[in-house]
């Protein structure tokens, strides 16, 4: 069994070398880059990445783009700010010792936000399909929050996909920015109908369930920094989703 990990780019250079690191298990990696304008794509060809420059389609293609780029079936989908922990990575030598018994696989992500591990504030485990054979599943997903689809049998992996989100808040305000706005543009082709009921009440109700029923104030200031930026991206995504709609 002969795996290809897939990443794809964009001005990934702060992070593109700690994921290409914790890939030893596979046997290839695949980058496609979306035209960055830093260092990603060289560093990643320093590393021994086959690197592909492709514009921007969207995270479902792009990801679907990159395994059609690779020399074997069997695909390890990685973020850029992503990384393989050791026992995942040990886990990951046994399947390739002992052949797959599944045709994808489930794994726990653990994030760190603000320089702290998440254990809370339903953050974790975050099970996440990234082994996969590509006959057997794809991504899917046209604006945000891509899955794979699977059409064949799961398998679940124990150990941690370690994801290293936003340092500081700064960062976490610009990538919220971002992924409203895809979120909107969806809820739009959707139509859905944002009242004031989504405007106000959806926050309040995300920020408990957050903080108080995903038990975030365990994660201290962090966890009610989650809460309230999980708070405010709802508020974002719904009034950009009214500012956007034709019959607002």
């Amino acid at each position: 069994m002969k795996i290809s990990a897939t990443i794809i780019t964009f001005n990934e250079e702060r992070n593109i070398a700690r994921a290409m690191e914790s890939l030893r298990c596979c046997d290839e990696i695949v980058v496609v880059d979306s035209r960055s304008t830093d260092r990603t794509a060289e560093i990643a060809e320093r590393l021994g990445a086959r690197v592909i420059e492709s514009p921007w389609v969207g995270y479902a293609r792009q990801k679907n783009l990159a395994a059609g780029h690779a020399a074997n079936d069997w695909i390890f989908s990685i973020d850029a700010d992503e990384a393989l922990s050791e026992a995942l990575e040990g886990e990951i030598w046994q399947i390739k010792k002992n052949g797959p018994n599944y045709d994808a696989y489930t794994m726990p992500r653990l994030a760190q936000y603000l320089g702290r591990w998440i254990l809370h504030s339903g953050w974790y485990p975050d099970r996440k399909i990234r082994l996969y054979n590509r006959h057997k599943a794809k991504w899917v997903g046209q604006y945000v929050h891509e899955t794979v689809q699977v059409d064949g049998s799961i398998g679940h992996l124990d150990s941690d996909l370690l994801h290293f989100t936003c340092s500081s808040l700064s960062e976490h305000l610009k990538s919220m920015d971002r992924y409203t706005t895809l979120a909107a543009e969806q809820l739009v082709a959707q139509k859905k109908h944002v009242g004031w009921n989504d405007l106000i009440l959806d926050p309040a109700w995300t920020f408990f369930r957050t903080f108080v029923l995903r038990r975030g104030f365990l994660d201290g200031m962090e966890g009610l920094t989650i809460a309230y930026m999980a708070a405010l991206y709802n508020f974002v995504k719904y009034a950009k989703t009214r500012n956007m709609s034709p019959d607002r």
